[in-house]
């Protein structure tokens, strides 16, 4: 190890220290994650001036920087599936109406279907505005190699049916999707821990003597889960500060200039989807500034780190203490939401790679029934990219070739797809966490008419 790179985690170390003297002067969260945003990004991009872009004494700091980063996503991922399971339970055991869980998940996931289809529009629109053509799009030793992957991938999910989707959600192993062993292991455990809930609930109208001690042991446990997110979500600045550092560090600037026209242009389409996500919530009598003031660290979080499902436990704790959402509710738009509906990787990018390639099969991308086709095919589809491992790739490997189009349009974004996918993750759990809103509201509003009536 050379003294350059000691002296780089040096000051890399002095960085998590200054936001830990922080800390222990109780700011509030949101500053202390822009606190690690802003100095992480700095000491990525100080790495890239002093280094130079592809050093190897680079990869040899963020090895060690990597400790923090992948250490805590890796915090979170451990706490996922005992938090939804446990949480599901819970909140079965504690409804009043065991009737009301179909109408939260029905709420809930129509909701982020139409976000999707609106997303979906928006997407369309933006790259018909901005001109987006495939036309120009470099083929490199990457590209080409990522073409080769996307064709063989495309085969392994275009006999893939709803039906086949829907019988994947079944948790035939619970303790395996408890591990996260398939695409679809979250939907299981929720489904698993629903049927656990009911099975509870029978227990304790069947057998009255038990239902003390059911209720205070799902709270007790509950109560540790709890803290235990609470104890990780403390160490989100640190977390912060490495994944910053190594996206700023990682980037290549040739790339980002060269395609800049589709980075702009996805930038703009997904500031538009937050903007309605502000309206919505704004509907049910959310005030929208508050309402991302209030999320702003759990997107933060989804940006750097890229990953929708690794955000549930800060997506959970975040609805219900900040949002005041039920807990049902709130694990159920969180879980639900990681995997369908996706408003950024689900709607947004295969409505806009769908319009760059069409010219290019001698498909006319204004036309209204290309248009009406696409957002129907990707409202649909997006709720089966569960099936298939999830994410942008196979959402755009699912559309693309329903609607007759090629998928290596997708490869060759492959340089900047990092870069953008940092902020397609944060609207997806944008998205969650404004179905959790909305369907908290109006469930609420609906009890209350219905109290006022009995009155």
């Amino acid at each position: 190890m050379s003294l350059a790179v000691i002296a780089a985690l040096a000051v890399f170390v002095g960085i998590l220290f200054l936001v830990f003297t922080q800390q222990q002067k109780n700011h509030s969260l949101s500053r202390l994650v822009l606190m690690g945003l802003v100095l992480g990004s700095g000491f990525g991009l100080a790495l890239q001036l002093i280094f130079g872009e592809g050093n190897p004494a680079i990869n040899e700091i963020l090895d060690w920087v990597k400790i923090v980063g992948s250490g805590y996503v890796g915090l979170l991922k451990m706490v996922i599936m005992p938090l939804v399971l446990v949480s599901m339970i819970s909140a079965v055991v504690k409804l009043e109406k065991g009737g009301s869980l179909g109408k939260i998940s029905g709420l809930t996931i129509a909701v982020l279907l139409f976000t999707t289809a609106i997303s979906a529009l928006i997407g369309i629109g933006i790259a018909q505005s901005f001109g987006l053509s495939a036309e120009g799009l470099t083929e490199g030793a990457r590209e080409t190699a990522r073409i080769a992957v996307l064709e063989s991938r495309s085969h392994a999910v275009s006999d893939l049916t709803i039906p086949q989707m829907l019988i994947s959600f079944i948790p035939t192993n619970p303790f395996a999707d408890l591990t996260g062993a398939r695409s679809t292991s979250i939907i299981a455990v929720v489904i698993f821990g629903v049927l656990t809930g009911i099975a509870a609930r029978k227990v304790m109208l069947e057998k009255a003597e038990l239902e003390t001690p059911i209720r205070t042991f799902i709270d007790a446990i509950q109560s540790i889960v709890m803290r235990l997110v609470k104890m990780i979500m403390a160490l989100t600045p640190y977390g912060i500060a490495a994944l910053m550092a190594k996206v700023v560090a990682t980037s290549s600037a040739s790339d980002i200039l060269n395609l800049l026209g589709f980075i702009i242009a996805s930038y703009v389409a997904i500031a538009l989807m937050f903007v309605v996500h502000g309206i919505l919530v704004s509907l049910v009598g959310v005030s929208p500034k508050a309402y991302f003031k209030k999320i702003w660290p759990v997107l933060t979080f989804a940006f750097t780190s890229r990953s929708s499902a690794a955000t549930i436990p800060l997506n959970v704790e975040a609805q219900i203490t900040k949002l005041n959402v039920p807990p049902a509710i709130a694990n159920l738009s969180a879980s639900f939401g990681a995997t369908i509906g996706q408003n950024g990787c689900a709607g947004i990018y295969p409505a806009m790679l769908a319009v760059m390639v069409a010219p290019s099969v001698g498909i006319d991308p204004t036309n209204i029934q290309f248009i009406l086709s696409l957002v129907a095919i990707i409202t649909i589809s997006s709720f089966g990219i569960a099936g298939v491992g999830g994410g942008a790739t196979f959402a755009a490997l699912i559309v693309l070739p329903a609607m007759g189009l090629p998928v290596t349009i997708a490869a060759l974004l492959i340089s900047i797809e990092p870069l953008i996918d940092m902020a397609r993750t944060a609207l997806n759990v944008s998205g969650a966490m404004t179905a959790g809103t909305i369907t908290s509201r109006v469930l609420s509003s609906k009890t209350s008419d219905a109290q006022t009536q009995q009155a």
